[in-house]
């Protein structure tokens, strides 16, 4: 059961209001994790801009994906694997290979080695030795692209978070992280 409800755009304050608009224009709905959050509109605008922002990073909309359901099965967030699989499909990933993703699996080296990176950060809570970055980079990740996987765990584990404080409804096709999986 839903702990933080989430508001619309009638019910929630002025300026969440204004901001849901914006997203349900941009996207076409209002996922429900945007929707709790609006309580905040603060917050809600963080992750928004966070979002935006590493929509211009060097790493690839599909990738993003890819890391995000790494994330999301690490932190067994089901919003976030049911979110990220439907958004992942959209960037042009197999259901496949997004399946694999959610258990930090994929068939290409270059994205395992970026998995493999992410979920040692999750895992270890950024506390990464000498070997963890020596591998990454052997792999032919380079320093931007570790900053910006560092950026999409911080993003991505707070919304793995806030959903299972919040026990945010999954409005997308639903996919179970796999320690929820039953």
């Amino acid at each position: 059961m839903t702990r933080i409800n989430p508001l619309t755009i009638e019910t929630a304050s002025p300026a969440a209001s204004e901001i849901l608009t914006a997203v349900k224009s941009k996207v076409g709905m209002i996922p429900n994790l945007y929707a709790s959050m609006a309580h905040s509109p603060a917050a809600l605008s963080a992750v928004l801009a966070f979002g935006d922002a590493m929509g211009k990073s060097s790493l690839s909309p599909a990738l993003r994906e890819q890391l995000a359901l790494a994330i999301a099965g690490t932190n067994n967030c089901d919003y976030c694997a049911s979110a990220h699989t439907a958004i992942g499909k959209g960037a042009g990933v197999s259901q496949e290979e997004l399946a694999s993703n959610l258990s930090g699996v994929s068939n290409d080296p270059k994205t395992q080695a970026f998995l493999t990176f992410a979920q040692s950060i999750v895992e270890k809570r950024g506390n990464l030795s000498d070997e963890d970055l020596q591998d990454a980079r052997a792999a032919g990740i380079t320093e931007a692209e570790i900053v910006e996987v560092v950026a999409t765990v911080a993003i991505n584990t707070f919304t793995n978070y806030f959903n299972h404080i919040a026990e945010t409804e999954i409005d997308f096709p639903v996919v179970r992280s796999s320690a929820n999986a039953s």
